[in-house]
């Protein structure tokens, strides 16, 4: 892949590297919900920098992304769990 106006070696960030950090902080801190969709943008980014061979950078924003996501996703099933727990025990 050869990207124009960038010289021999630099790497670009990948377009989604900032964007799947931030949902991936977004899931754990407040909205789980944005858990799975960092969590599927995050391994779409990582497999095109894999395939990139060192033309995309930002894997490091990309992978603590792509972990929050799965954390927000785990966040959220349980909150669920929970919630759904209280709703049907009752009055306990």
């Amino acid at each position: 892949m050869v990207i124009p106006n960038q010289p021999i070696g630099t790497p670009v960030e990948h377009p989604n590297a900032t964007a799947v950090l931030w949902l991936g902080v977004a899931s754990v801190l407040c909205c789980g919900v944005l858990g799975p969709v960092a969590w599927a943008m995050g391994k779409r980014a990582l497999d095109q920098i894999e395939e990139s061979h060192g033309a995309y950078g930002g894997r490091v924003q990309v992978v603590v992304g792509y972990i929050l996501g799965i954390i927000g996703t785990v966040f959220m099933i349980i909150f669920a769990l929970l919630y759904l727990m209280i709703l049907l025990g009752g009055n306990a």
